[in-house]
């Protein structure tokens, strides 16, 4: 899979509610760095912490 920004090769692929979006290590950073700033790493943790089995 390709990255969802650019056309560099895509090194993680998140999928939720059956839709995949490839990113790039640059823009994997980026993104994670957007989502660590905008304080929605929090809600994200939230989510995946509710998600995981017990």
């Amino acid at each position: 899979m390709r990255c969802h920004y650019c056309d560099r090769e895509a090194s993680f692929v998140p999928e939720k509610g059956g839709v995949r979006v490839g990113l790039c290590d640059v823009h994997f950073r980026e993104q994670f760095e957007y989502l660590a700033d905008a304080d929605a790493l929090a809600s994200l943790r939230q989510e995946l912490d509710m998600d995981r089995p017990e």
